[in-house]
């Protein structure tokens, strides 16, 4: 898998050497979410998952931003075409509720995906578009990246997860805070309150660095890594140990566990292959 570009719309997938990249392809509209960069988000996500030999996903924006949300822009149309094809709103309630729970999908698909995933988030990121980003793993943001939950100020109470996710992500006092009275924060206060995990001042390189480094650990140590975070926040201790034995027998008894050993012992850089 390497230097493959799939897609040629507004989000576009690219497979290199077991990274697969996740952009999102609005820059003239701030990468803001269109019901087309839905569509093709899950599209690239479905595929992503589904790509032999990923082991990290990366997400980010194309142009000068990350995302900024909704396209607000096309949600006051007086043209039901218009609103059909270019937001998320629909022709009726239910069409609005139906198009908003597949929305609501692609959160899901980047939480819960199995390798580890990585935000990089360049310029704005704001509504949906931080909920995009809450939904990684690694949120790593550029100096000058701008962060704000914006619901409120735009007269709607949050989509795609974002207090599920704000909340897990900075606890539920600061997530409070900051979705009820949204205001712009920069990327340190970002990575104070733990919207992001690291600011780097060449974000390409420290992404591109940090996906290197993960992609070459053991995919199995990784995936069930990834579930037992999971599994953390929704069982009692006694239920989570029920599904972390198993997983770590298996790894233990793995083939990459022993190259893992032979490799302490050879002092050498192990080649794990996810057997």
């Amino acid at each position: 898998m390497s230097g493959i570009v799939i897609g040629s719309g507004a989000a576009l997938l690219a497979l290199d050497d077991g990274v697969g990249t996740v952009t999102l392809n609005r820059p003239e509209r701030r990468n803001a979410l269109s019901w087309q960069l839905i569509e093709d988000l899950l599209a690239a996500l479905r595929r992503a998952r589904t790509a032999e030999g990923l082991r990290v996903l990366v997400l980010t924006g194309a142009g000068d931003d990350f995302c900024v949300g909704a396209d607000l822009a096309r949600v006051g149309s007086e043209s039901a075409r218009d609103q059909e094809t270019r937001t998320l709103r629909g022709r009726s309630v239910a069409d609005d509720r139906e198009r908003l729970a597949v929305a609501s999908t692609v959160v899901e698909l980047i939480e819960s995906f199995p390798a580890p995933t990585i935000a990089a988030v360049n310029g704005a990121c704001a509504g949906a578009g931080l909920s995009l980003a809450l939904a990684t793993d690694f949120r790593i943001a550029a100096p000058a990246s701008v962060f704000n939950t914006a619901f409120v100020s735009a007269g709607v109470s949050g989509d795609l997860g974002s207090a599920w996710l704000l909340t897990r992500a900075v606890g539920s006092a600061r997530a409070r805070a900051l979705l009820l009275d949204p205001a712009k924060i920069g990327a340190e206060e970002a990575l104070a309150a733990g919207l992001v995990t690291e600011i780097a001042a060449d974000l390409s390189a420290r992404v591109g660095e940090l996906a290197g480094k993960l992609a070459v650990q053991a995919p199995k140590a990784m995936r069930y890594a990834k579930r037992n975070l999971a599994d953390a926040g929704r069982f009692t201790l006694a239920e989570y140990l029920e599904r972390e034995v198993p997983r770590m027998v298996d790894c233990a008894r793995s083939d990459d566990a022993r190259q893992a050993a032979r490799a302490f012992l050879e002092k050498r850089r192990p080649v794990f292959t996810g057997e």
